[in-house]
């Protein structure tokens, strides 16, 4: 966007301010010049495109009724030109479907009347924050093809992993890919699934930590008829399901000591025996486990066997942390705006240089899958196509290392329900939004369905179905 200030600000901002109702225009019209901005006036759609060409507004105040046309079919009108300015839509008709509608073609901001000229001095100053911002950050290339479950990064760590995922594609030995949570060991697992000879066999992950022990013997196994309470029927266990494929053993360390001699077997023999059963069933499924603990000091400590800790890790990989890796962080807040731009039709262009500072000054101790829930977050309070650091502060002031993000647990960050917006308004306005799409939902909060039914419960919440949604 053209910035219409100098480096000075010697020249004030302009307004200009389009309503039908000659005592609403006066007021803000006098309100607004006091306030030393430069303000220009109209009564009616022809004339507020004419003085958006004429008087080159840096803020549009609209009136939604006018005499002669629509605001919405303005706002459309203007969006499709070169150097818009930001426009706050003003009406008396407190209306959801035209919020919602005026918001998805551009609005800046929606102020019902009366008018509280406290507010809307608010949202003038945020979108002049916009204007005046020099953007010395990154610019996101809206043209650039992103594929799901891409792994991003050009640091030497990264250039070593893709190298090692390349010569593991080609082979069928057992690997244990250790990081901390969040840095993508999933990933990596699936890229070297999907570059070996077996790509089109399945892909199974299988989070050994999220299973009750009771079950994970028949999940792994499978089971017979009548092998315990509730087995109703014979059941094939992922291994038997995966074939030529990969098993992923996510968090492998939390596997109780009885099962990994199970295990242990399997990786020797390729053979196993489902749970209550006698026949003895063969399997070429690839093993792949991944930890975010130190197995070694576990074998150490006789948490888990040492003999199938060597089984497992005949090839290791370790994933870094985003902290030991930062000058992949701006590849990554690129792939991940436009995934975000492309799932929840956002459209962020930039992000400030103080913004990306900050990001790449935090140590992200949640690694990759923390800075895409708060990019998620920021894109969700975006307005404008600017992602500037007044908003970026808030997120990540006060985090600890132990830190969770607030919608990930059943604990709330203070730091990032005071100062920014509460886990209430930011459900409500993410639900609106996403037209009351409870997947889209999950996916943009980074929170499970029963999570965020949980929270719809907690804050009384009422869901409506999608048609209600307008």
């Amino acid at each position: 966007m053209k910035d219409y200030f100098d480096d000075s600000d010697a020249k004030p901002a302009r307004i200009l301010i389009v309503d039908d109702e000659p005592s609403s225009l006066e007021l803000l019209d006098v309100y607004l010049s006091e306030k030393g901005y430069g303000v220009a006036c109209a009564i009616n759609g022809r004339e507020c495109i004419k003085k958006v060409v004429t008087f080159m507004p840096h803020v549009l105040i609209l009136d939604i009724r006018l005499p002669d046309a629509d605001g919405l079919d303005i706002l459309k009108q203007l969006k499709e030109t070169k150097n818009t300015p930001y426009v706050i839509i003003i009406t008396a008709f407190h209306d959801m479907s035209t919020t919602i509608k005026a918001m998805k073609l551009g609005a800046f901001e929606y102020i019902p009347k009366p008018i509280d000229v406290d507010e809307l001095e608010g949202a003038i100053e945020r979108a002049l924050d916009l204007s005046r911002t020099k953007v010395s950050g990154l610019v996101v290339d809206v043209n650039h093809q992103t594929k799901e479950g891409e792994i991003i990064g050009k640091t030497k760590e990264m250039k070593e992993i893709f190298k090692t995922i390349s010569i593991l594609s080609g082979n069928r030995i057992n690997v244990l890919i250790e990081g901390e949570t969040g840095t993508g060991k999933e990933l990596v697992a699936k890229a070297i699934h999907l570059h070996s000879p077996y790509k089109e066999q399945p892909f199974i992950p299988i989070n050994c930590s999220a299973i009750v022990e009771n079950l994970l013997e028949s999940e792994l196994f499978g089971h017979e008829r009548g092998a315990f309470t509730g087995a109703i029927a014979a059941k094939r266990g992922k291994f038997e399901q995966a074939g030529d494929g990969t098993i992923l053993l996510d968090e492998v360390g939390e596997i109780p000591f009885e099962i990994q001699a199970k295990l242990l077997r399997f990786l020797q023999e390729k053979e196993f025996q489902r749970v209550g059963g006698e026949k003895t069933i063969k399997s070429n499924a690839r093993i792949i486990a991944a930890t975010n603990r130190d197995i070694f000091k576990m074998v150490n400590e006789g948490k888990f066997r040492e003999d199938l800790y060597y089984r497992l890790s005949v090839a290791t990989v370790r994933i870094p942390p985003l902290r030991e890796r930062k000058a992949d962080i701006p590849l990554i807040i690129e792939y991940y705006l436009n995934k975000i731009n492309r799932d929840l039709h956002k459209k962020i262009m930039e992000v400030e240089g103080r913004a990306l500072r900050r990001m790449m000054e935090y140590d992200w101790p949640g690694n990759v899958r923390e800075l895409e829930n708060v990019l998620t977050r920021l894109a969700m309070y975006a307005q404008g196509d600017v992602i500037l650091d007044r908003y970026v502060a808030p997120l990540l002031k006060g985090k600890r290392k132990d830190a969770k993000p607030p919608l990930g647990g059943d604990k709330k960050d203070k730091a990032d329900t005071d100062d920014f917006e509460t886990e209430k308004d930011m459900i409500i306005r993410v639900l609106q939004e996403l037209k009351w799409h409870y997947g889209n939902a999950c996916k943009a909060l980074n929170i499970s369905r029963p999570t965020l039914n949980k929270k719809l419960k907690e804050y009384g919440i009422t869901p409506k179905p999608r048609h209600e949604s307008g």
